[in-house]
């Protein structure tokens, strides 16, 4: 028995005044009114109803559990509409996990922007390390990944960063510009631990069509600094320690500002994906969803890199935008919220 249900049509014959116009009132069968008041009292072991021929009324338990119907249909009613109101009023606690160098360079500048549209959405916002993969402890992940995502979770695509050479001007005026990677071993490097570097690396020059034209592999020397600190790697190039490589959503204002230079500009290394995910859910709450929209909106939701454009000093550009939307580019007409490749 669906024992709320029936308090429901408990309450209703009452204020109708008989079960014909509970039925009426509830677009019920009068068989199911009567069935459902009986399932209620065979459920209590009390007769809440006296019937005749002409009226009804209510026995004294019938009373005091009308009395308790209310209070707790009322209650069902408010949980109700704070859960409806959560899907469709942006407001309440947003938990969202991202690398920390995205929180620094990139959220931090657009929060008052966001509070300002949203005052009563509140981001409680983890930046513990690398994110590679989904953790479903939070509403929202932001995953920087070289990989395919995998797994049963919704995620968008945020933008693309490239991986760039870069040195301050100052460093590049006393130390030279190298023009091949091969030129690298003369200068001051700073590079991720030295165990990840211990596999070489590999340049690509890319045409203007954006196909490689020359590799070129080799296995860095030993670094000025080995870090696995983005930010660390990023101060030191700005006070002219070295070369450091570092993803163009760190280095993008810098180089706008001329603050530091791209170094090897025509040779490309490697890049990442930038992804909003969050777990499979049949109702995202309205916070959710404002947030989300509002990376896509600052970030773009395209798959090129929006901070080389702005500076200036992207890769290569492609002949045609047509080419690159036929290679798997994801276009303003992406905009449902899309499955992970490989999700169910």
């Amino acid at each position: 028995m669906d024992q709320v249900r029936a308090m429901r049509v408990f309450t209703r014959v009452i204020d109708e005044g008989s079960l014909a116009g509970a039925a009426r009132a509830l677009d019920l069968a009068p068989a199911v009114v009567t069935r459902l008041i009986a399932d209620l009292e065979e459920h209590l072991g009390a007769r809440l109803l006296n019937r005749t021929t002409r009226r009804l009324s209510l026995t004294d338990v019938g009373e005091s559990y009308l009395e308790r119907c209310r209070r707790i249909l009322m209650d069902i009613e408010e949980a109700e509409a704070l859960a409806s109101a959560a899907v469709t009023e942006p407001r309440g606690n947003l938990r969202v996990l991202m690398p920390p160098a995205i929180a620094v360079h990139q959220l931090a500048r657009h929060m008052a922007g966001f509070h300002a549209r949203y005052p009563h959405v509140t981001l409680e916002l983890a930046v513990p390390g690398p994110v590679s993969a989904l953790d479903e402890s939070f509403d929202l992940t932001v995953i920087s990944t070289r990989a395919e995502l995998q797994g049963d979770f919704i995620a968008r695509r945020l933008a693309r960063t490239e991986v760039i050479l870069c040195a301050s001007p100052e460093y590049l005026n006393r130390h030279g510009r190298p023009q091949h990677p091969s030129e690298l071993k003369q200068h001051a490097l700073m590079l991720p631990p030295v165990h990840e570097m211990s596999r070489g690396v590999t340049f690509e020059r890319c045409g203007a069509d954006g196909e490689p034209q020359e590799s070129y592999f080799t296995i860095p020397s030993r670094p000025v600094m080995a870090t696995a600190s983005t930010d660390t790697k990023y101060a030191c190039a700005l006070h002219g320690l070295g070369v450091a490589g570092l993803p163009s959503f760190v280095a993008g204002d810098a180089l706008m500002e001329h603050a530091l230079e791209r170094v090897l500009p025509q040779w490309r290394l490697y890049s990442f994906t930038l992804w909003a995910a969050m777990p499979s859910r049949k109702f995202m709450p309205a916070r959710t969803r404002v947030f989300l929209d509002f990376l896509l909106e600052v970030f773009g939701g395209k798959d090129e890199d929006p901070w080389l454009a702005a500076a200036g000093c992207p890769t290569w550009r492609p002949a045609a935008t047509g080419a690159a939307e036929a290679a798997g580019a994801v276009t303003d007409a992406d905009a449902a919220v899309e499955t992970v490749p490989g999700a169910k």
